[in-house]
């Protein structure tokens, strides 16, 4: 990918553990530490990024050339998402090799221009668009969201499996939804389980990047388009996204494809 350093998956085995959102913060935090930052918003089915940057519905990004899109700047990050392109009330009734051209398309067919790092936000599971990119796409390494329930768990250990077996180094782990403090008493509690993030990170010998909280201010920053990063600059969840953005560009500066765990395939 010409001018671009970096292509950086975040990924989960599945749905529900807050991967979007903790991408949107992310990005931003990246951004604050000097890095040029890009966004692909590549959950076809469900696009988000839109709302969480705050871009209006209905805008639309200008054409940079034939068949060639300029990505719609947000908070000083370029991104682009199928939200862009279709109302995002129509369902994507698409099969497979429909969603990964599309992804392809989106990637492919957009003037990034010169960029440090392009986050790549990708639908759950392990289908069509992550053989796509793992195929077709320089990655230069993954981070796997997930939360410390057992079930989410599993289908982490799926995902960093998935982009072991196609030879892309795991950045590390961020466990979502960690903790919750009562905003009455003050008490906090492990409301999903505990240590599940640690535990998979040893597992796999990659690291564990940081844990976040459950808290309302996180989903309601994202929902209002102004994610914590930027909603609440001073607040410990956007130093903890600060601390995430540190580790993945240290990450990335010594980045070896023959880096990360080494996992048997049979």
């Amino acid at each position: 990918m010409e001018g671009i350093k970096h292509i950086v998956a975040v990924a989960s085995g599945k749905g529900g553990v807050g991967k979007s959102t903790v991408t949107a913060n992310l990005a931003l935090a990246l951004a604050g530490e000097g890095l040029k930052v890009g966004l692909l918003d590549a959950d076809i089915y469900g696009p988000s990024q839109a709302q969480m940057f705050g871009v209006p519905t209905g805008q639309r990004p200008e054409m940079a050339g034939e068949q060639v899109f300029s990505p719609i700047i947000a908070h000083g990050i370029k991104t682009m998402s199928m939200a862009y392109l279709v109302d995002v009330k129509d369902p994507m009734v698409w099969r497979g090799p429909m969603v990964a051209g599309a992804f392809q398309q989106l990637l492919n067919q957009t003037a990034w221009g010169e960029l440090d790092i392009l986050l790549i936000d990708m639908p759950p599971g392990t289908g069509d668009i992550q053989l796509t990119l793992s195929q077709k796409v320089p990655v230069s390494g993954a981070v796997i969201v997930t939360t410390p329930q057992d079930i989410a768990l599993l289908d982490a250990q799926k995902g960093i499996e998935m982009f072991r077996k196609v030879k892309v180094p795991v950045l590390g782990v961020v466990e979502n939804m960690s903790t919750h403090t009562c905003t009455q008493c003050g008490h906090t509690e492990a409301v999903f389980g505990a240590g599940g993030g640690e535990r998979i990170a040893g597992e796999y010998e990659t690291r564990l990047l940081g844990q976040l909280p459950l808290t309302l201010s996180i989903r309601a920053n994202a929902d209002g388009g102004r994610p914590s990063v930027i909603a609440e600059p001073e607040g410990e969840v956007a130093e903890s996204f600060r601390v995430i953005a540190r580790q993945v560009a240290a990450a990335l500066d010594g980045a070896d494809a023959e880096q990360g765990p080494s996992i048997s395939f049979s």
